[in-house]
């Protein structure tokens, strides 16, 4: 698998070009959020860890992160589908770093089934999650951002945020809504210095979406490299799957101010699925 390196990420965007910022990424506990949080840290910015799992893991990861980077990175708890406890993590942030220069909605859930057997609280649940974490995490950041006219809000969409596949009703109904949303805060705050994209991935590879490959090739009896080949790989003409780090390249690249007029963009990082 083609992936950049540590090394040519710094000679791309520079060491420290986030130097004296401060980041908010949600879901960053693994995969995706914390791919990015720790290209935020080593461009020098702050950055808060949001999400779940073992206390001692993300407590290990914290840690590491601050001390590889010489950044301050703290981590909450906050539950993204509580409005808020959002509210609550924000003004957590700005008590510790002094401001929140950066956003990153990356939290979210998956629930498949076909549309008439659709559980209405999975809807419900993927929604809340999904989009409605980004507007209430946009709203309670976005006044400050304005008025020191510097802001970028990136929203973690999907490949699902342009196309729609089966069985999918509320993950690519919340993510058409991530890019719309994107596309009213990028118009609101572009005459004061506050950018907002989406970052559209197709599959990644991540802990979880290797688990997943494990998981379909015993339940089916096949075999992995199909599973990856004719399953997960079926739509992306690369044919390899994206990483973190490209996801964190990006990430870091739309805070800096060489993207200052890159804004209301949804961009595929989805090996040319939406091409098609």
């Amino acid at each position: 698998m083609l992936k950049a390196t540590d090394a040519e990420i710094d000679s791309m965007f520079g060491r420290r070009t986030l130097e004296g910022r401060s980041a908010i990424v949600t879901g960053s506990t693994s995969g995706i959020g914390i791919g990015i949080a720790q290209a935020l840290a080593r461009a020098g910015a702050a950055v808060m860890l949001n999400g779940f799992g073992d206390p001692a893991e993300i407590e290990r990861q914290r840690a590491k992160m601050a001390e590889e980077n010489d950044v301050d990175v703290a981590f909450d708890n906050a539950d993204m589908s509580r409005p808020e406890a959002i509210r609550m993590m924000v003004e957590r942030a700005n008590a510790r770093f002094g401001q929140i220069d950066i956003v990153v909605s990356n939290a979210g859930i998956q629930h498949v089934a076909p549309i008439a057997e659709f559980p209405a609280a999975r809807w419900d649940a993927i929604l809340a999650i999904n989009l409605s974490a980004a507007f209430h995490l946009v709203q309670a950041t976005y006044g400050q951002m304005r008025a020191r006219g510097y802001g970028r809000i990136i929203n973690v969409a999907s490949a699902h945020g342009l196309v729609a596949s089966p069985f999918k009703s509320a993950y690519v109904a919340a993510k058409h809504g991530l890019v719309g949303l994107t596309k009213v805060v990028a118009l609101e705050g572009a005459e004061f210095g506050v950018t907002a994209n989406a970052i559209c991935p197709g599959y990644v590879w991540t802990p979880l979406v290797e688990q997943q490959i494990d998981d379909q090739a015993k339940s089916h009896g096949v075999a992995r490299d199909s599973v990856i080949r004719d399953v997960f790989l079926k739509n992306q003409p690369t044919k390899r799957f994206a990483t973190v780090e490209e996801m964190g390249a990006l990430s870091v690249f739309l805070c800096s101010t060489a993207a200052a007029s890159i804004t209301g963009a949804a961009i595929p990082v989805d090996g040319g699925w939406t091409a098609h």
